[in-house]
């Protein structure tokens, strides 16, 4: 069978990669080892940034110039209004606060803020403020950054396109053909299901499975280090809390970074990122839950904490390398033979590097695609979506008491 393209890894970049193959007519397959979102996509905390992290030192780095764009560009999928149409994807805010502390570089770092981005944060007047920043010093404004549930738009997408998705155990179920390091000439498949087989020919094998990428190339024969990891150590709050979507400013860096949705049982969940959640790598999670209560009661004066419950999760940040191991300033595209190896670096900049690694494949579509329907994979498995951190419980703290909403 005649591919233009076999995509490796169903998270946000492989399945924004796929539709944008789809419409272009190209013959494609996505394959996923796991669940859709897993590892990097759904634990996210789904903002879709405009750069607020890359401005805060008030210079327009070419970091702040890329991704500046794109909360347009998702408001538009959005909306349903261009492709791929994610009408369906839940919009959990269609903006985030944003708020400082008393400290001289939180009011630097607001400076900033206000000069590097697209749309400019809107100062709010005080009876405008959601009651949580009531106590809050300085300015609090409102950010035009939406805030999206991961889980639903992996889902979106994963129901467009679920006859090109299969789910397949690599290492079991998929042999490589590489007559020289990065040209894959062959791929032999096996459904787990039925035990056929089949044989693949892409014009392109692509690789956006954030840090299975690592591996993914040492079975085409890259053995070159080419990716780093940047692990967070995350904070998790559920319970008598609001929901709240927002960003407290320090200088150069986001203290805390705050957003919010529902778990299984009707519970509001915070998931809590930012400086906090980069320090507490070191830490386990009993260091960095006291950390975290006396950081958000610092940012937070009115908030509450009585009636919480807290948990922690970690997640690698797998991206490209750079020479100083710092966060890249953009996507990242390499191209060895006829494979292609891909991070987005954030969520916000998927339609970029969808967009980029589409044109390196090219516009033609194989003679085959137009018998490669529907049908072709109909009995094949199905990869599920992940499910958020918040629904694992063994990444909570426990409790002696927890009574849910639902109870």
């Amino acid at each position: 069978m005649q591919l233009d393209a076999v995509i490796f890894g169903g998270g946000a970049a492989g399945l924004w990669l796929l539709d944008e193959f789809t419409r272009r007519g190209s013959a494609v397959l996505l394959i996923e080892a796991n669940a859709l979102g897993h590892g990097q996509t759904v634990a996210s905390q789904g903002i879709i940034h405009g750069g607020l992290k890359y401005t805060l030192t008030g210079l327009l780095t070419p970091a702040a110039k890329q991704i500046r764009e794109m909360p347009n560009v998702w408001r538009s999928c959005l909306a349903g209004e261009t492709a791929p149409d994610l009408s369906r994807t839940r919009v959990r805010s269609q903006f985030c606060h944003l708020w400082r502390t008393d400290s001289i570089s939180s009011r630097l770092g607001m400076i900033g803020a206000s000069i590097g981005l697209r749309v400019a944060p809107r100062p709010l007047d005080e009876t405008d403020r959601p009651q949580i920043l009531a106590g809050c010093p300085g300015t609090v404004s409102r950010l035009d950054e939406q805030v999206i549930s991961p889980t639903s738009f992996v889902t979106d997408l994963a129901t467009q396109h679920r006859q090109r998705i299969v789910r397949l155990d690599v290492a079991r179920d998929v042999e490589f053909e590489v007559p020289a390091a990065g040209q894959v000439h062959r791929l032999r498949i096996r459904n787990p299901l039925t035990a056929e087989s089949r044989t693949l020919s892409p014009r392109y094998v692509i690789f956006t499975a954030g840090s299975g990428n690592a591996e993914l190339r040492t079975r085409v024969g890259l053995t070159t280090p080419v990716m780093q990891r940047r692990p967070l150590h995350m904070v998790m709050l559920r319970g008598d809390l609001p929901q709240f979507h927002g960003h407290c400013v320090d200088g150069a860096k986001t203290r805390v970074t705050i957003t919010s949705d529902f778990d299984e049982a009707g519970n509001t969940v915070w998931q809590v990122g930012g400086q906090i959640a980069e320090a507490g790598v070191a830490w386990d999670r009993s260091r960095l839950v006291a950390q975290a209560r006396s950081e958000l009661q610092t940012v937070l004066p009115a908030l509450d904490l009585r009636r919480v419950e807290w948990g922690t999760y970690r997640v690698d940040r797998a991206e490209g390398r750079t020479a100083s191991g710092t966060r890249p300033d953009t996507i990242q595209i390499l191209r060895d033979g006829n494979t292609i190896t891909a991070w987005p670096t954030k969520l916000a900049l998927a339609p970029m590097l969808a967009r980029e690694a589409a044109e390196m494949v090219g516009e033609h579509a194989t003679q085959s695609s137009r018998d490669f329907g529907p049908s072709a994979w109909h009995d094949w498995p199905r990869p599920a979506v992940a499910v958020p951190p918040w629904d694992v419980d063994s990444n909570w703290q426990p409790q002696v008491e927890f009574k849910s909403r639902a109870a």
